[in-house]
């Protein structure tokens, strides 16, 4: 019977116990021991009244909850997978599914099927630097650069479970390979100071597979890539290199200028002998060509002389008084030499013409 139903049918019959007890305190008279006795009756009426109100707020509270994990439940059978993710459903902690490709998918309720996601872009890792030796007793410093991800999901959950851990064991692989591989390669292999060509590619192969098949085999991870990010010498080895290096460079550059210096006094020379050999041509050039103008004259001369023989001894004379009487010379000779001819015909010509 409903709550509100039992105060009802109650009601008359509470009425009629209290109409009782009322006719029966106006037969006696009343006193403190009629009080008292009324009172457990009157706790007791309010317990049945109060008791439905109470259980309300129970009954609203049980529902909710269970409405809540229902949703929860319902929502729980549902896995969306991103794009750069995988996702691995496990039942009891046993994969019972691997999904690939991104999009929804449904699963039994959790607890009893769960998803756990590892991601599957490109990660890239810088393994700790770390001094090897090499086939000459070489000592080196490596820093390395490794690019991964993961291949096998289900086989990287049972051996790794995250990247921290995935990327401890990808430190200790590789720099295992990198110290066995440099250990049997002379340091040349890496680095060349000398011109000749170095073996880094070859090497750098090497390493890469086999790191890579073991990652693969033991963690489901895919090593795609391993760089040497910067290879360089110990502290306490340094000096005695850059020393080395100091006189290597100072011989070549002594080499350097002693070539340069020949090749000069070898251009310097082939100048010389091109400037004689010019100079030379030059001046053949010049005689000949004034040769043939000496011949030109004399041919010229001759003719015009050949024409009038008086002036062509004139000539010659005047140029024979030009060589003898020029400057302060002083010459005896008698008067009558041929040379003063012409000085005396010139000034007995003078003479007659004189009044």
């Amino acid at each position: 019977m409903p709550p509100r139903a039992r105060s009802h049918a109650l009601s008359p019959a509470s009425r009629g116990a209290r109409g009782g007890l009322a006719r029966r305190r106006e037969n006696r008279a009343p006193g403190p021991r009629g009080r008292e006795g009324l009172r457990p009756l009157a706790a007791a009426a309010a317990r049945r009244e109060e008791g439905p109100v109470k259980a309300r707020p129970r009954v609203l509270a049980l529902v909710g909850a269970v409405a809540a994990l229902t949703a929860l439940a319902v929502w729980s059978c549902f896995v969306v997978v991103d794009v750069t993710e995988y996702g691995l459903v496990l039942r009891f902690g046993r994969v019972v599914r691997v999904v690939r490709e991104p999009g929804l998918y449904l699963k039994r309720p959790y607890p009893l099927e769960s998803v756990v996601r590892l991601d599957r872009r490109l990660l890239i890792f810088r393994p700790v630097t770390a001094e090897f030796l090499s086939n000459n007793k070489k000592n080196l410093v490596i820093h390395s650069l490794v690019t991964w991800r993961i291949s096998d999901p289900e086989r990287f959950l049972a051996t790794t479970a995250d990247r921290p851990t995935a990327e401890r064991r990808i430190s200790d692989l590789v720099l295992t390979k990198i110290g066995s591989v440099v250990g049997s390669h002379p340091s040349t292999a890496l680095v060349s100071v000398d011109g000749h060509p170095s073996q880094f590619d070859e090497v750098m192969g090497r390493i890469v597979a086999e790191a890579r098949g073991h990652a693969i085999a033991q963690y489901g991870i895919d090593l795609v890539d391993i760089r040497l990010r910067q290879l360089s010498l110990p502290e306490q080895n340094r000096a005695n290199v850059f020393e080395r290096m100091r006189a290597e460079r100072g011989k070549i550059a002594t080499q350097y200028r002693s070539e340069g210096e020949r090749e000069f006094k070898k251009v310097v020379a082939e100048a010389d002998r091109e400037k004689t050999r010019i100079l030379a041509e030059a001046y053949r050039e010049a005689e000949r060509t004034k040769g043939e103008g000496d011949a030109r004259a004399m041919r010229i001369y001759a003719e015009a002389f050949g024409k009038n023989p008086q002036l062509y001894k004139f000539r010659r004379t005047l140029q024979a008084y030009e060589k003898i009487l020029g400057g302060n010379t002083t010459i005896f000779l008698p008067a009558d030499a041929e040379v003063f001819r012409l000085l005396g015909d010139a000034g007995k010509s003078k003479k007659g013409k004189s009044p």
